[in-house]
């Protein structure tokens, strides 16, 4: 009988972490779940086994809650860990820091306190192309070894600190690995409608506002900004569908097995391309045949002007490319904010 291999998820009911758990079935390893469910709903669990045809394992607890984590890496032997379990609103960390620097740098913290004393060899990061600051308008699409600038909000430089602790603890234990996923902007949803990005409240991101404004929950869209020095005057992002991100995980994490114990490297993960924000707004409706109601509102604190990735270097190491358009990832998510809304 095949011996189980079982891989740690932290956040595993969020967003992309819902959409990785599903994919790492798919690949034929043994996801196990702690998430605290406080950018998540139980609900993601339930749909989750039905996309799989199996009962996944999840613990509702913090990462920092040690004791519970410690019972986990005991009761299991853990290939890997992919760590996503953060606050990831850009705006929010603006207004609220201290809530970002205590979640998302002691979270880590607790994960590698307990990769190191159970020799797990390797970790997943989920990083952010925030990490790179604010690129110069003109420059190339953004390659790993690019010279950054000052992360633009404290989400984007609890990511760079994070980042940091994992080389310098790779560095002193050379026992593990680490993959640093600098991803762009994930959106879309799984092609069954039964999972995808579920904001508490208001949303941060532009995608589901969208869908939301389609189907009434929200007033209108605002576009933050209109005199960026882009074609249009709206940020431009590389958005990337949250299917393909995740297959990127699960090769992350087969590549890192194959590496030398002590290796640690950054790869971005995205299409290659950047679209603005008008430009999203006309894909929606060609897609789907809704006009939106939307206006114009002020720059918001923490945006980034434009940044999209050149993604050669995870095309070549892992063999992974993206395979959705955005229109394709604007057809999923409008297909499960429907679903949703029929089931609510």
């Amino acid at each position: 009988m095949e011996k189980n291999r079982y891989v740690l998820v932290t956040g595993g009911a969020g967003y992309i972490g819902s959409h990785t758990v599903v994919e790492l079935m798919a690949f034929g390893f043994t996801p196990v779940v702690i998430d605290d469910f406080r950018n998540a709903e139980s609900l993601v669990i339930d749909n989750m086994n039905r996309i799989t045809g199996s009962e996944i394992q999840v613990i509702q607890a913090a990462c920092q809650d040690e004791e519970t984590l410690e019972a986990l890496f005991k009761a299991y032997s853990f290939e890997g860990v992919i760590h996503f379990a953060a606050d990831k609103a850009v705006g929010e960390s603006v207004q609220n820091p201290l809530k970002y620097y205590d979640n998302n740098i002691n979270s880590l913290l607790s994960i590698l306190k307990m990769m190191e004393k159970y020799r797990t060899k390797s970790l997943v990061f989920s990083s952010s192309c925030s990490v790179y600051g604010n690129p110069v308008r003109g420059s190339e699409a953004i390659v790993e070894t690019i010279e950054r600038l000052a992360p633009e909000s404290p989400y984007g430089n609890t990511k760079l600190i994070c980042e940091q602790i994992i080389r310098h603890w790779i560095a002193s234990n050379p026992r593990s690995n680490a993959v640093l996923l600098r991803y762009f902007n994930p959106i879309g949803a799984h092609r069954s409608g039964l999972i995808g990005e579920l904001p508490q409240g208001i949303p941060n991101n532009l995608l589901p506002y969208i869908t939301q404004t389609a189907v009434g929950i929200r007033k209108s869209l605002t576009v933050f900004g209109n005199d960026y020095q882009t074609a249009d005057g709206t940020c431009i992002r590389d958005y990337i569908h949250v299917s393909d991100l995740a297959k990127a995980h699960v090769n992350a994490l087969q590549w890192s097995e194959q590496q030398d114990v002590g290796t640690i490297e950054p790869f971005n993960v995205g299409t290659g391309k950047g679209t603005s924000v008008l430009e999203m707004i006309s894909t929606f409706e060609k897609v789907t045949g809704i006009s939106l109601q939307w206006h114009y509102g002020p720059r918001r604190a923490g945006d980034v002007q434009e940044i999209f990735a050149n993604p050669s270097k995870i095309e070549h190491a892992f063999g992974w490319k993206a395979q959705f358009t955005v229109a394709d990832a604007i057809r999923d998510a409008w297909n499960w904010e429907q679903n949703r809304i029929q089931h609510d």
